[in-house]
């Protein structure tokens, strides 16, 4: 099988719930952190937000499909960028109207996303190595 095929395949066997919410929020949002570029600290926030995306490719390469290493990306690189949008709307005068307004929406999406991801990560690094 291809390795295209192979990993189609394995975002088709996550559960309807899970697709929807990588595919019509977690990417989006994430991929939207390229448009703030020219924002105070947008630099910062694109780099680590699209950056676990960025590996997370990588990783379904490797694996041929999504695994719960896919986690650890998102452990490593966006709980700092949580760290920075709360400095950024709460530290900073020059973070305000719909700049603020993403900030806030990344920060939601992302934390959630780590609610679970802290665990699959700890899965992960017990052992836990299937592809889905």
């Amino acid at each position: 099988m291809s390795l295209v095929r192979d990993v189609l395949g394995s975002a088709q066997r996550l559960p309807l719930a899970v697709q929807a919410w990588v595919f019509l929020v977690l990417m989006p949002v994430n991929l939207a952190a390229l448009v703030v570029v020219g924002q105070p600290l947008g630099p910062l926030v694109a780099a680590l937000a699209v950056g676990a995306l960025a590996v997370n490719g990588v990783v379904m390469v490797l694996d041929r499909g999504f695994s719960l290493a896919m986690a650890l990306p998102h452990v490593v690189l966006w709980v700092p960028l949580l760290g920075g949008i709360g400095y950024a709307l709460l530290g900073r005068d020059d973070v305000g109207g719909a700049y603020a307004a993403y900030l806030v929406v990344l920060l939601v999406v992302d934390a959630v996303s780590l609610w679970f991801d802290v665990p699959d990560a700890k899965r992960w690094l017990g052992g836990q190595r299937d592809t889905f």
